[in-house]
């Protein structure tokens, strides 16, 4: 009896700490669920980003390019510091916006006009992915979270509007 009572106390404790490790974590799991996904879909921009950097030869294209990268790198480290995120959960996933294999096949191998619009076309798809993904936290309880999401969604609505632009002046 003496041991049942035991299995039932230790039982008891071990749930009362996982309630107050989730009471106490400051990203819900939402937040980490968009991490998850978001880190894995920063990455695909930034390959797309570097390959338009061999790529390309437009100036607009080539600092398009550098200007996703410099901004996405940072936000991938930022999220991947979050308590609780699994870099590898999501990755390979395909997201709202991610482009498959053929598709990153495609972009490698073309090159000039080819290239920047197939470039363009397929970053606003991956940005217009991103945004949505975003929304889904952008009124999350916490603040770095809602913030993070927020500058996302600003900057890549502006890059697309940029990209439109772009793609119609080609």
């Amino acid at each position: 009896m003496k041991r049942v009572w035991h299995v039932i106390f230790s039982v008891l404790l071990l749930a009362g700490c996982a309630i107050a490790t989730q009471s106490n974590s400051e990203y819900s799991t939402d937040d980490i669920k968009f991490a998850e996904m978001m880190i894995p879909h920063h990455e695909q921009a930034i390959e797309m980003s570097e390959i338009a950097l061999l790529n390309s030869t437009n100036p607009d294209v080539l600092q398009l390019a550098q200007e996703i990268k410099d901004a996405q790198s940072p936000e991938i480290e930022v999220m991947k510091d979050w308590d609780g995120v699994k870099t590898s959960t999501h990755a390979g996933h395909m997201m709202d916006g991610m482009l498959n294999e053929k598709e990153l096949s495609e972009l490698r191998e073309a090159k000039g006009k080819e290239f920047d619009a197939l470039f363009l076309q397929g970053m606003i798809k991956h940005h217009e992915g991103a945004i949505e993904m975003a929304q889904a936290v952008v009124n999350s309880k916490n603040k770095a979270v809602a913030d993070l999401a927020t500058s996302i969604i600003n900057a890549q609505e502006m890059e697309i509007a940029k990209m439109k632009e772009l793609l119609l002046n080609s």
